[in-house]
């Protein structure tokens, strides 16, 4: 009872001061925006950056501009959770206008640590904690004259597609207030759709930047293991590596996203933080016509894409091939075998890391906690469901992957470990034997779900999880949205096992009638360059030929 009450008190002290430092910022962030206010925020970082240089602009109208448009973007969204834009103000005052990012704003997931503020991902037993230092990422980006502004809207547990939590409430997708701007970095998802950030800072353990690029019609990198420096300490699995998260940028247009992979390699990240790799900026080839072998990942084997995110992929194939690229069907190592490997390691301790930050009657997502409940289902127990699976409704997939999930002696986990490389080895071998030099997939069978949605669709992860497991690098680019008359399932569409049965309760074309899909491009592991090439000469492709995506102009 007494960590219910303490439960409650910490939600309303942390929604309180939220308010307080949105209502204490100066009347010029409630005036309406200016003209010069949209010329700042439709300028790119690289000119950003230039402006600043020559003083043209200073940092502190930059960050008047992009405060006012996160403060509208927070109204409509909820995607705001530390309100940091009196600190932004004074690091802009004192700005030198030096560095490869100077006066540009970043917003950050909630995780990041920044000294001063919390990083409470959702629980309220974090709440009133804040960070003593800056995260090694967070001092890289201010030495390089970036300007840290707010912090965003996560998943309590951060094991989630969508971002919601009892110490901030729902986050929305811009695109449709009903539906999710997905997780677990749905708050930058948000803030950049809106507009309210050009470049933001988020985490991927089986696709927290990707989905929600996805969701939301955004741009992202999930980068290999140690090319990118770490945000900070503050996480819900404290310890799990046998499927690493790793740090990653979203960004609102490619240009942007490039120009700030470049500037925060520049700065040599490995000088920052240990777990880096000393690997400078590469210059790449550009993917050529005739030269350059796509591949294509039309179905994982676990759950059918669903007819927009087909036909945006159909749209990259047939725009590149129309281009001269060579594209062909990619048939991979089973999804389903890294699938079961890798759910069984990222709950290797049946969940209750996790799980112990609680306090009574908080409650947990709705997906994360489905998850934790058969997690601690006695053995037994989840032995008689495999069999009902198996040999009455004849799904072997699911299983496989509910008889095995739950907690792992140290030699269970060991053989999974040697279980995951042996599956690297498969794709090492696979990828090399087909010839490809990059797989394009979808970075999820559905567009953006419903509030509430990972109820029944949490296990459905498998086309952005996949590449976790197996640590290639993996970027989402938005290529069209849902279109009503085009996307209905088909008529004869039966889902063939449990997972994707749960996911599809939540399909309804009308419903997600204009939500923004994306594609994923995929690379080896550490080919974070040759990625953003295939990225761009896809969205070359698609302006070329007249179907470029547009951003949504909130």
């Amino acid at each position: 009872m007494f960590s219910y009450f303490a439960h409650r008190k910490a939600c309303l002290q942390k929604q309180e001061e939220r308010r307080n430092r949105i209502q204490s910022l100066p009347e010029r962030y409630r005036e309406l925006p200016t003209s010069h206010d949209a010329l700042i925020l439709s300028t790119s970082i690289s000119e950003l950056v230039t402006k600043v240089k020559t003083k043209e602009w200073s940092p502190s109208e930059i960050i008047l501009a992009y405060g006012r448009k996160a403060l509208k973007a927070h109204e409509v969204t909820n995607c705001l959770t530390e309100v940091m834009i009196t600190s932004a103000e004074d690091q802009a005052t004192k700005s030198e206008g030096k560095g490869p990012l100077a006066g540009v704003p970043v917003s950050l997931k909630d995780s990041c640590a920044v000294a001063g503020y919390d990083s409470s991902i959702g629980y309220s037993a974090f709440v009133g904690s804040p960070a003593e230092r800056d995260s090694p990422l967070v001092k890289l980006l201010k030495d390089a004259g970036a300007i840290p502004f707010v912090k965003t809207a996560v998943p309590i547990t951060l094991m989630s597609f969508e971002s919601t939590n009892d110490v901030f409430g729902i986050c929305k997708n811009p695109h449709k207030l009903t539906h999710s701007p997905g997780g677990s970095t749905g708050g930058e998802s948000a803030l950049l759709a809106f507009g309210g950030s050009r470049i933001g800072i988020g985490t991927d353990v089986a696709g927290s930047v990707r989905l929600p690029a996805h969701y939301a019609g955004v741009y992202a990198i999930r980068s290999s293991v140690g090319r990118f420096p770490k945000p900070g300490p503050r996480t819900s699995m404290p310890g799990q590596e046998g499927v690493p998260s790793i740090c990653a940028p979203m960004a609102r247009t490619l240009d942007d996203l490039e120009t700030f992979w470049k500037a925060v390699v520049s700065m040599k990240p490995w000088e920052y933080d240990h777990s880096c790799h000393p690997i400078p900026w590469r210059d790449v080839p550009k993917p050529k016509a005739g030269k350059t072998k796509w591949g294509v990942m039309w179905d994982d084997g676990m759950v059918t894409p669903s007819p927009p995110c087909t036909r945006a992929l159909m749209t990259v194939v047939q725009t590149l091939m129309k281009e001269g690229h060579e594209v062909v069907s990619f048939e991979p190592p089973s999804p389903a075998e890294g699938f079961e490997i890798g759910s069984q390691l990222i709950f290797a301790d049946g969940g209750k890391t996790m799980m112990k930050p609680f306090r009574w009657f908080e409650r947990n997502d709705l997906g994360a906690q489905n998850a934790y409940s058969w997690l601690k289902t006695p053995r037994f127990i989840k032995k008689i469901y495999a069999f009902i699976f198996r040999y009455l409704f004849r799904d072997p997939l699911t299983a496989t992957i509910v008889g095995n999930l739950g907690e792992k002696t140290v030699e269970e986990q060991y053989a999974l470990n040697a279980r995951r490389e042996a599956y690297k080895a498969k794709w090492f071998e696979a990828w090399k034997a087909q010839g490809i030099d990059y797989l394009l997939t979808v970075p999820n069978a559905l567009p953006a779900v419903p509030h509430g949605g990972m109820k029944t669709s949490v296990a459905s992860v498998g086309y952005s999880f996949l590449f976790n497991i197996i640590d290639y690098t993996a970027g989402v680019l938005p290529v069209t949205h849902v279109d009503a008359k085009l996307d209905s399932l088909p008529a004869d569409f039966n889902p063939k096992n449990a997972i994707e049965r749960g996911h599809y309760k939540l399909y309804d074309v009308n419903a997600m009638n204009g939500l923004p899909i994306g594609v994923q491009v995929v690379g080896r592991r550490l080919e974070e360059e040759k990625v953003l090439e295939g990225m761009k000469a896809i969205s070359a492709a698609m302006t070329k030929n007249g179907i470029a995506y547009s951003l949504l102009e909130a």
